[in-house]
């Protein structure tokens, strides 16, 4: 893999590799039991450039390119999948639409602190009516001079416990359908922000996800971003984004699954040898690696294409949809060969495996990407 990899790539990997194993490893199994946020190393990776990582320094951020931003969210996310979702959602669908669609003065305003950390984001699209059909969304925003007064409830917002700034997909023009969809800029604290229960999830669990509502909230028109109408189109090249993100975090949990499991494997004796000369445990680390090589091949392909500004839409859909399946069979390989000790808390690979099943859900279901993926094949 090095092979498609530059020295500055290699010194990033290097760099995050051990600011992880320091860092993030020791701490990775108790922050997923006590489903806490670790405030300590996320400011770390604050001072370290990871929470901007493709924003200009003039902003504060890393500028970065993709493939080095792949392989940051793959390496956190191989020692904890809760931060790299963390990590993933805020650059993604949190910073990049800032960046890409705002104002000078307003990016001024919020991606300094963004990209150091002090302050988190978090995109607010998904609704109790409103999954993948994101032309769905009932939140509403009705103009009354300066501001809009937003009602909205909002569920399963990544980072939603302790965001800060907000990304809001809301109706200014209830009778326009998907082109009346807008995203406003909902900043934590202002009168009417409500921040729900914390989910108690399956896997991820060190990742506050919760229900964030507004109530008569009133919200600047400053915080508009672009232009009334242009909702739909700020997520959908957010998402874009966000699946190869998503992606990398697959293929670092898939990678941790792997070594965990080849580890174990030499260790582990059974017929009076390490189960890893047996033939059939052999063939389940082979399929396992070749996967995880192959998902994580399809991720800098999908990178490669965005730092060289083409089109990457269906290689991203393509490489998220690879590596979550891919995460999938591979940790669940991975407790196949540790038997009855995969299936017990005292072992890393039950938390690869819970941890593992979300990545085919969220920043679009399998399902969607398999649509996606097939309209661009056939010319629909």
């Amino acid at each position: 893999m090095d092979t498609f990899l530059s020295d500055k790539h290699r010194s990033v990997r290097r760099s995050v590799r051990t600011f992880c194993e320091r860092e993030i490893l020791p701490i990775a199994r108790d922050i997923d039991q006590e489903a806490a946020f670790p405030w300590e190393a996320a400011e770390k990776m604050g001072r370290l450039g990871y929470f901007g990582i493709q924003v200009p320094q003039a902003l504060s951020g890393a500028d970065l390119d993709t493939v080095s931003y792949m392989i940051i969210i793959e390496e956190v996310s191989k020692a904890s999948a809760s931060l790299g979702l963390c990590l993933s959602v805020h650059n993604s669908v949190a910073v990049f639409p800032i960046q890409a669609f705002a104002t000078e003065k307003q990016k001024k305003r919020w991606l300094p602190p963004l990209c150091r950390g002090e302050k988190i984001g978090a995109f607010c699209l998904t609704e109790p009516n409103a999954g993948s059909d994101a032309g769905g969304i009932e939140a509403t925003a009705i103009r009354d001079g300066d501001h809009y007064v937003v009602n909205a409830n909002k569920v399963f917002v990544t980072n939603g416990g302790i965001a800060d700034i907000c990304l809001m997909f809301v109706r200014t023009d209830p009778g326009a359908g998907r082109k009346g969809i807008s995203v406003l800029v909902a900043e934590r604290g202002i009168p009417g922000f409500v921040v729900g229960d914390l989910e108690d999830l399956c896997g991820v669990r060190a990742n506050p996800v919760c229900s964030i509502r507004l109530y008569d909230c009133r919200i600047p028109v400053d915080n508009l971003l672009s232009t009334e109408g242009m909702g739909l189109r700020i997520g959908l090249a957010a998402l874009d984004a966000g699946r190869v993100g998503i992606a990398a975090q697959a293929v670092g949990i898939a990678q941790a699954a792997l070594e965990e499991s080849v580890r174990y494997a030499k260790q582990r004796r059974q017929f009076n040898v390490p189960i890893s000369k047996h033939q059939m445990i052999q063939s389940m680390i082979a399929d396992m690696a070749t996967q995880v090589d192959a998902a994580r091949l399809m991720v800098y392909r999908a990178a490669v294409l965005r730092d060289q500004s083409k089109s990457y839409s269906q290689a991203a859909a393509m490489a998220k949809l690879f590596a979550s399946e891919v995460s999938t069979a591979v940790t669940d390989l991975a407790v196949q060969i540790h038997g009855g000790y995969g299936y017990s808390r005292s072992y890393p690979v039950e938390r690869y495996y819970r941890d593992a099943r979300v990545t085919r859900i969220y920043e679009g279901t399998s399902e969607i990407h398999r649509i996606v993926i097939a309209r661009g094949v056939l010319g629909d």
